[in-house]
């Protein structure tokens, strides 16, 4: 299995990482995907994947929560780290959200147009992070539809018109965590019209931990929980759903292989 969105560089893990790291190649894990948050956590991200390289992989983009009325000068400085050699798989954890906050909305949506510039520029897949802010992402999206660009919805959390507008980007795949197992979500119910070659796995770690570690930190073996959960809703067997979500990672991800 392939972990696509792990955050194990933030301070929740500062006690016990090498723990984690070992747990999640215990949980059958062979790549851990860590999508970065603003300036201030290059260097932890890239510190930590450095400590198992072939292992972990970095990203490079600013979560749209990091977005205010002073970013266009923080996000300059963090594309000159694009240079020839680095380190990074795509360009993320980026996106809109309005969940929070809707006071920077504009410039959350200049700063997504910026980093999908990014994107095709060093020929990267894009992380794209969604809450609450489906029609203003898809304003900034939609003029990149017959282009190159690639990527995934991360963490999928919207309704079936939603999704049907997702799979209209045939280059982008759709990130499943333990959303997909809490008793209340309709996800199931929607993944029935997805198809499974569209999937990748993550955990969002630490954060949104699947049944029936809800309420906890999550790390990345619990993984394990989401992929039981799909072989449910697709009804088939465990393996298959490890083997087509790996496939499907490492054709986004080509700077892993």
């Amino acid at each position: 299995m392939i972990d696509t969105h792990t955050h194990l560089f933030t301070e929740e893990f500062a006690d016990d990482f090498h723990s984690v790291i070992e747990r999640a190649k215990e949980a059958g894990i062979t790549h851990l995907l860590m999508p970065n948050i603003d300036d201030t956590s290059v260097d932890d991200m890239i510190r930590a994947c450095n400590m198992y390289p072939n292992f972990c992989f970095t990203m490079l983009g600013c979560h749209n929560t990091s977005v205010n009325d002073s970013s266009k000068e923080k996000i300059a400085g963090m594309k000159q780290l694009l240079t020839d050699g680095h380190p990074f798989v795509a360009i993320g954890e980026v996106g809109m959200d309005l969940y929070w906050d809707k006071t920077y909305l504009k410039e959350q949506q200049i700063a997504l147009d910026e980093q999908i510039q990014w994107a095709l520029e060093w020929n990267l897949p894009l992380v794209l992070h969604c809450r609450e802010a489906f029609d203003p992402l898809f304003e900034v999206l939609s003029p990149y539809r017959n282009t190159p660009l690639s990527g995934v919805f991360h963490s999928f959390t919207g309704t079936q018109e939603e999704m049907n507008k997702v799979l209209e980007y045939a280059n982008f795949m759709i990130g499943i965590n333990g959303v997909v197992t809490f008793k209340k979500s309709n996800l199931p119910q929607i993944l029935h019209t997805v198809p499974l070659g569209r999937l990748v796995l993550e955990t969002d770690s630490p954060y949104l931990a699947p049944t029936p570690f809800r309420g906890k930190r999550n790390e990345s073996s619990y993984i394990i929980k989401v992929a039981e959960k799909l072989a449910e809703v697709y009804e088939i067997p465990l393996e298959q759903i490890k083997e087509q979500t790996t496939q499907n990672a490492l054709k986004v991800f080509k700077r892993m292989e």
